[in-house]
């Protein structure tokens, strides 16, 4: 036995880790792992299938088209997670990240479709800026130095925060111009399964605490087929199976306005899947420099680029199940693998997609609520590492959070700008990313002009004893379990200030 295999073995029999192991490499079980992965599925599916449902719709193509478009998305985005989470040379970060359909492109896509481009258009565009992405991607990772906990923990928090008004509008049914949206019974439904969420959480047994999320969906799910509100009578219409056919919606064209609009939205998705690489890093507790944000960033564009030929659109990472590794503590990026796989699955068989299809969207707005606070929560938790004392932290992160939510409060705010700013200001993620950057970059980097008390919120940030406080006391006194103990040991009367002010 070499030493490397002794130090392993030893390392076993102790009950310890070998150093060289990440959080990330852990194995499970086949079974659990496809368990867990599926959860990953459940959780991300609306979102993926929305695009290819808008972006279609828009185009005015049949609902077998659409169902196309839909079977596109779920086969690449189930490659494009393999490639980010098991990973080749130069492409892929080894993190538990769920690759699928960028919700960023979707206006810029619907323009270029009503603009007469087509999907034609929109394919030559997404192949175009994904290539320029592709190369651009190892200068955006050289950029991670000035991404610090004041600024990863703003963007992390406005992340959850940003998806909070998916799973309110998730819980209130999804389709706004149905008549039962907001009903009682949708919301009452997105209750019952975040109910169930926090009471399984609550089991002893780790193993359904970790599944909390799949089993209150399903749970949530056959509540649903019992009162009449889910419906999967239409889950035999169709193909069984299908392989996504090169091009079938037409060969891309090439338009220089619609590559340009495309471009600005690469941007805006590589400065999201950055942010979302960093956020899962820092769930996961693992190391995540340069080399391997810029392998992430590559498997964003490299998937991207070949997602055309498929039927599909942009990939990045997806925010939402970052949010469920922070809440099932399953940090094995085989686990979103797994999840990789049954996407794949689901896009040849459509029959299959149908099924998940089926889950009453309140069902995910229940899930949603927890899944995305604890993005937020997560966030929380990096910000409370970052020193406030005789600093300008504090206006670094309230600045950029309330930037973020300027979009998510007022959605129609930046319709008056040019297109090229809305579309990169118009995501609260982007947004918040952008000020927290420039604003640490400013107070934190650029040193000229800067003073011990620059603002009125560095005060505020520590603690402050006020002078004629401090000439009360004597030599020896000291606090000791909330009372003030003189150098002999006795108590010193405290007084309120009421009671001093009659002395």
């Amino acid at each position: 036995m070499n030493i490397k295999n002794t130090l392993k073995a030893d390392a076993k029999k102790h009950g310890k880790r070998p150093a060289s192991h990440r959080p990330e490499d852990e194995r499970l079980s086949v079974g659990s792992s496809f368990a867990f992965g599926f959860q990953h599925v459940l959780t991300m599916y609306g979102g993926i299938i929305a695009v290819p449902l808008i972006v279609g719709q828009a185009a005015g193509l049949s609902p077998a088209d659409i169902g196309i478009l839909i079977a596109a998305a779920l086969f690449m985005g189930g490659l494009a997670t393999l490639l980010q989470t098991i990973g080749v040379p130069f492409f892929g970060s080894q993190l538990p990240l769920v690759q699928g359909v960028s919700f960023a492109s979707v206006a810029t896509m619907v323009a270029i479709v009503s603009g007469g481009g087509g999907l034609p258009a929109v394919f030559g565009a997404v192949i175009v800026s994904a290539a320029i992405g592709l190369l651009i991607a190892p200068v955006f990772s050289k950029i991670v130095r000035f991404f610090p906990p004041v600024v990863t923990g703003t963007v992390i928090t406005t992340i959850g925060l940003t998806l909070m008004p998916v799973a309110a509008n998730w819980a209130m049914g999804g389709n706004r111009t149905a008549e039962n949206y907001g009903s009682m019974a949708n919301i009452g439904l997105a209750a019952v399964t975040l109910a169930l969420v926090l009471l399984l959480s609550k089991v002893g047994s780790a193993t359904i605490s970790r599944l909390s999320i799949l089993l209150a969906m399903v749970g949530g799910t056959v509540i649903a087929v019992v009162t009449g509100m889910a419906d999967f009578s239409k889950v035999g219409q169709g193909p069984i199976a299908a392989f996504p056919t090169p091009f079938h919606l037409g060969a891309p064209t090439f338009e220089i306005a619609a590559i340009i609009s495309m471009v600005i939205v690469v941007l805006v998705i590589l400065t999201e899947t950055m942010a979302d690489i960093l956020a899962v890093g820092e769930i996961v507790g693992t190391k995540v420099d340069s080399k391997r944000i810029a392998a992430g960033l590559r498997a964003d564009m490299g998937s991207s680029l070949i997602a055309p030929i498929f039927g599909s659109f942009t990939q990045s990472a997806f925010a939402q199940n970052v949010g469920l590794v922070a809440v099932t503590k399953i940090k094995s990026r085989y686990v979103v693998a797994a999840g990789g796989v049954i996407l794949v699955i689901l896009g040849l068989l459509p029959v299959m997609g149908r099924v998940v299809a089926a889950v009453p969207t309140a069902v995910l707005g229940g899930a949603g609520i927890v899944l995305f606070g604890t993005v937020a929560a997560s966030g929380i938790r990096t910000l409370a590492k970052v020193e406030y004392k005789n600093n300008m932290n504090l206006i670094i992160v309230a600045a950029s959070i309330g930037f973020g939510m300027i979009p998510i409060a007022a959605p129609t705010f930046y319709d008056q700008f040019p297109s090229w700013f809305s579309t990169i200001f118009h995501s609260g993620i982007s947004s918040a990313a952008v000020m927290a950057i420039l604003l640490n970059l400013l107070f934190n980097h650029l040193q000229a002009g800067n003073s011990e008390n620059q603002s009125v919120f560095v005060a505020g940030t520590g603690r402050v004893v006020r002078e004629e406080d401090l000439k009360c006391l004597a030599d020896g006194d000291r606090f000791e379990g909330g009372k003030l103990i003189d150098c002999d040991g006795k108590d010193v009367p405290v007084q309120s200030s009421e009671k001093a002010s009659d002395h």
